[in-house]
């Protein structure tokens, strides 16, 4: 198999990185990420014009990309950068949109934020046991109950929201205006929302959607493992840096063989990681895709959890400080784990397969 990037998708991450890198550097991240709106919209409005919504598309759909190697392109770099605007929402909103056959062109533009409400406190990750529910009124559908960890959702034009309609999950397109949203900021940065629907005027998206919803968190997975190695990959860097300049007793710490043992199985750890992120990215349209994003999910996290404590334990005291980066890189890397189904969730999804 070639692992090495087509030219387009090169050009992609080129673009997305040398931006970043000149708009998001740690403390300009930190202003933007832990302060309303917990983004910036003038950046979110440069990226959208730069193609990078666009590249969560099909073709067929009027972008220009939406495979897997796609996604993760395109994640793995916002993960360097610790981008806090809110593609993820935006690649979850697509991948439903795409499976419904709407138009997606407010999306690829930016002309309108989406935000996609899965999750509700009693249902963290299983639809199957979600509560808020759907009827019909005379010319559309209203919608009453819960949802919570809404990415994206403190900023967002519009939200597409998964419901019990006739008993199955199905999912409703609402404007903003037409909910309740209680935005906040997480704790390693970005935004979330509290969406709350009290007969909420709606219009449906789509009916019997547990396949699309399925599709789409695993599209969601494979972006958030990208991320994560990208994270990894740029906490990993620091900690090298620190490695060649602290000086002990004289001489750098990186000569301190133990130090060395403790670095080189980081690294293997991120490898395997960036491995099984290809492995899940070459199947996301597959018939096992959502086997080797949960596979994925489950790896990366226990490799994301060792990468921050190593990072931190190896640093001392200082990688705890605001203002040095590895802090920020660490709290996004355990963070990341929870997103749409964390370690123990994901190998369950694992073994079930495997013992359906």
């Amino acid at each position: 198999m070639n692992f090495d990037l087509t030219e387009d998708r090169r050009m992609l991450s080129d673009t997305l990185t040398r931006y970043l890198a000149d708009r998001y550097a740690i403390g300009d991240r930190s202003r933007t990420a832990y302060a309303a709106p917990f983004h910036d919209p003038d950046r979110w409005t440069e990226l959208a014009e730069l193609g990078m919504a666009g590249a969560l598309v099909p073709e067929t759909a009027g972008g220009f990309g939406g495979t897997g190697f796609d996604i993760a392109v395109l994640f793995e770099a916002l993960g360097r950068a610790l981008c806090p605007e809110p593609f993820l929402g935006t690649l979850l909103a697509s991948r439903l949109m795409l499976a419904a056959d709407a138009d997606q062109a407010q999306l690829i533009s930016g002309a309108r934020r989406f935000a996609v409400g899965l999750a509700e406190i009693d249902a963290p990750y299983d639809i199957g046991h979600i509560a808020s529910t759907a009827r019909r009124t005379g010319d559309g559908y209203c919608l009453t109950g819960r949802k919570t960890a809404v990415y994206g959702g403190q900023a967002a034009d519009e939200f597409l929201l998964v419901a019990l309609l006739d008993g199955a999950p199905a999912v409703f397109r609402a404007d903003a205006a037409a909910v309740t949203v209680v935005g906040y900021g997480m704790i390693d940065g970005g935004g979330a929302a509290e969406v709350l629907m009290e007969d909420s005027p709606a219009t449906l998206l789509l009916d019997n959607a547990t396949a699309a919803i399925t599709g789409a968190v695993t599209a969601g997975r494979l972006a958030l493992c990208a991320e994560a190695v990208g994270a990894m990959d740029a906490a990993y860097a620091i900690l090298l840096d620190y490695l060649k300049t602290r000086k002990q007793f004289g001489v750098v710490i990186g000569s301190f063989q133990a130090l060395q043992h403790r670095t080189v199985d980081l690294l293997m750890e991120i490898e395997q990681a960036r491995s099984i992120t290809i492995a899940a990215a070459a199947a996301l349209d597959g018939p096992d895709a959502a086997l080797k994003s949960a596979m994925a999910k489950t790896l990366i996290g226990r490799a994301a959890r060792l990468v921050a404590e190593e990072t931190i334990q190896i640093h001392g005291g200082i990688a705890m400080t605001w203002d040095y980066a590895a802090s920020h890189y660490a709290k996004r890397l355990i963070m990341l784990d929870h997103q749409l189904g964390d370690t123990d969730h994901c190998l369950d999804e694992v073994m079930q397969s495997y013992t359906a």
